[in-house]
């Protein structure tokens, strides 16, 4: 059954109701056991969208990586990381909420842009000027431009750090515990960018149970 892709009518709305800036949030990088949690912003050109836009994690990497480009020349777009020192003080969930605060931020917009969450929970920095649009990735445009941008730009540091940490696989599995990079963990040990408060992580550094790929 086909799918019906993402468009504008949540960001219309916004804009029906008087709202001038209307900008779409989603993090990328909430699961991986190393490596930053990474938010972006974007703001829509109603008239200049890409076509193509969709939730990132259905898209091929080619079409990601040609829709990027395009939506950076098209639209305007910040992006912001939470670290690992980070998601390790704070827990993911905050870390997560930290970087879409940040990404907001960044923006530089005159007036504070009304954001478009993916998820069901609102940053506590941008509570009274948002929205949570559960699965907002697959339904709002600008959602599913800011997934893109994410991904890309997280998948892209985390193809670097592989160069600087290899035998884990970050280059392909972007942090995530897949067996390569489980079994790795065990032979190699644990690296500055992993994650010390994620499990398998802990569990080496600490020596209470053993990880099994």
């Amino acid at each position: 059954m086909a799918t019906t892709p993402p468009d504008f009518s949540f960001e219309s709305a916004a804009l029906d109701r008087g709202i001038p800036l209307v900008c779409g949030v989603d993090e990328v990088g909430r699961g991986p056991l190393a490596g930053p949690v990474t938010a972006a912003a974007v703001i829509l050109d109603p008239t200049q969208i890409p076509p193509g836009l969709g939730d990132s994690k259905q898209l091929t990497f080619a079409k990601r990586e040609w829709l990027y480009p395009q939506i950076l020349a098209l639209a305007r777009v910040s992006v912001a990381h939470a670290s690992v020192e980070e998601i390790d003080d704070l827990n993911i969930l905050r870390a997560s909420h930290l970087a879409m605060e940040r990404a907001v931020a960044g923006l530089g917009t005159e007036a504070p842009a009304y954001c478009l969450i993916d998820g069901n929970l609102i940053p506590a920095g941008l509570k009274g000027r948002a929205e949570a649009i559960v699965k907002g990735d697959a339904r709002s445009l600008s959602i599913a431009a800011a997934s893109i941008v994410a991904k890309v730009v997280r998948d892209r540091i985390m193809v670097d750090l592989a160069q600087q940490h290899p035998g884990y696989g970050w280059e392909s599995n972007a942090g995530y515990p897949t067996k390569t990079h489980l079994q790795a963990l065990l032979n190699l040990g644990v690296t500055p960018w992993h994650r010390r408060s994620f499990r398998p992580v802990h569990n080496i550094l600490y020596q209470e149970v053993s990880v099994t790929p």
